[in-house]
């Protein structure tokens, strides 16, 4: 799998997602307000988008009412039936070992003014000889 450009940094504003297709593949790409992530879009529970699932921090508790927060696990919550995915690693909450979705790297690159389009035409080399052109092919 190559690069691909697949928006602008802007586009996905802090604490929601973006649906983007590369190669074939649904990708969902979140913002969590500090980094990118991105996992494979389809919850293998049954299918939902995870694109439209909620972005929570990773929850965890030892008793009733004994409970931590860790702010810098962050999760996605299916929207069908809140099956939670960390966004780093795609290990489910319920199942880490057996229950994932794949996780995709995600950067933020400075342009340049311009992106390479996936539409191209094919150029050839033409040379002045004297008063003729010559096509190189």
């Amino acid at each position: 799998m190559g690069r691909h450009v697949i928006c602008r940094a802007e586009d996905i504003a802090p604490g929601s997602s973006k649906r983007v297709e590369v190669e074939g593949r649904e990708i969902a790409v979140f913002n969590t307000g500090t980094a990118f992530r991105a996992v494979t879009n389809r919850c293998p529970h049954e299918g939902a988008d995870l694109c439209r699932g909620r972005i929570a921090a990773f929850v965890d508790a030892d008793a009733p009412g004994a409970f931590t927060v860790d702010e810098d696990r962050v999760m996605v919550r299916c929207p069908w039936h809140g099956w939670e995915f960390d966004l780093e690693t795609g290990r489910s909450y319920c199942d880490p070992n057996r229950v994932r979705v794949k996780p995709f790297e995600v950067n933020v690159q400075q342009a340049d003014g311009r992106v390479e389009g996936k539409y191209s035409v094919e150029t050839f080399p033409v040379e002045a000889e004297g008063e003729y052109l010559v096509l190189t092919i």
